[in-house]
């Protein structure tokens, strides 16, 4: 369900079809994302489940499946 989620705001966001993003798919070489597209979609999800993610966490996402799994933990300690 969070990879939808995920999937929903990326594809919206750079304007692709949601089937092209996927789990492994890399958010700057093969969704086309830059920096700020990056920022915008974390400061969605952060407005959506009342999330604060700090930036050396931002660093680490190279996957949408990176961002998905950095997610899920942060839900379960909800």
């Amino acid at each position: 369900m969070m990879f939808e989620k995920v999937q929903a705001i990326l594809a919206k966001q750079l304007r692709l079809d949601p089937a092209k993003v996927t789990p492994a798919s890399l958010i700057k070489k093969d969704l086309g994302a830059d920096s700020l597209d990056i920022l915008q979609l974390l400061m969605r999800i952060e407005d959506e489940y009342g999330l604060v993610i700090p930036d050396e966490a931002l660093a680490k996402f190279e996957t949408v499946g990176d961002v998905v799994s950095y997610l899920e933990k942060l839900e379960t300690k909800l």
